[in-house]
């Protein structure tokens, strides 16, 4: 299909030649504009108007000539390929910008990416750090949860051993009350005996009064090692 219409621009290309030759100088450009844009819309460059012309040349019979001619037929050839120039210029400027528009693209997406990758660098960093901020703040409650147990603990305990202490009190208080009134009651069996023994045997009366003094020293030494025996518990 391409070359159906290479071969028509081709014979349109030498029929607007051959009309400017026979105007001669003063004839009329126009025409190769119009080629020029053809070729341009065909997608051929300057080689292939070249060719073009050159085939068109040699079917004029001016391929080994070089006079007024020749020179017309080249500022026909230059007023066309000034579309095709102009037209490879602008898309050559246009394929320049759009790679430099491309290479920013790339750079722009580059950035992009980079930022991606450090905000999914900060997530996963403040992720880590809330879930140590967790994990601590329940290491915090377990600790102050076994404190609590443990003071609660310590609060038994201690119960515990000052109730053991009271008892112990009270059982040596009452073992002291049950010795001393025995060692009274005994004392005031021998007084009985020494004012029944005063009418008639003085002798006698002195040996009892000695026997009561040994179970007055007596009584005092029991309460004596009882009150040590207080005291040394409440120090412990």
């Amino acid at each position: 299909m391409k070359q159906k219409h290479l071969i028509r621009l081709s014979q349109q290309y030498e029929t607007a030649l051959e009309k400017l030759l026979k105007q001669g100088p003063g004839g009329n450009l126009q025409p190769a504009l119009a080629l020029g844009r053809a070729v341009v819309a065909l997608g051929m460059d300057t080689l292939d108007l070249a060719r073009i012309h050159d085939r068109a040349l040699a079917s004029l019979g001016l391929t080994d000539v070089a006079n007024a001619l020749t020179r017309l037929a080249g500022l026909f050839f230059a007023e066309a390929n000034t579309v095709v120039e102009q037209t490879h210029r602008a898309a050559r400027a246009s394929r320049d910008s759009l790679h430099r528009v491309s290479k920013a693209l790339d750079r722009r997406t580059e950035e992009l990416a980079t930022s991606n990758r450090r905000v999914h660098r900060g997530i996963i960093r403040r992720k880590v750090m809330a879930d140590a901020f967790e994990k601590s703040g329940r290491h915090s409650h377990q600790c102050l949860e076994e404190s609590l147990k443990l003071q609660k603990l310590l609060r038994q305990l201690t119960h515990r051993a000052l109730a053991a202490q009271e008892d112990e009190r009270k059982k040596i208080s009452q073992e002291l009350q049950d010795e001393i009134a025995q060692t009274l009651l005994g004392i005031n069996v021998r007084l009985l005996s020494l004012k029944q023994n005063a009418r008639t045997n003085n002798g006698g009366i002195k040996k009892e009064i000695a026997s009561t003094q040994r179970l007055v020293l007596q009584s005092a030494g029991t309460v004596r090692r009882f009150a040590r025996g207080l005291t040394s518990r409440k120090l412990a």
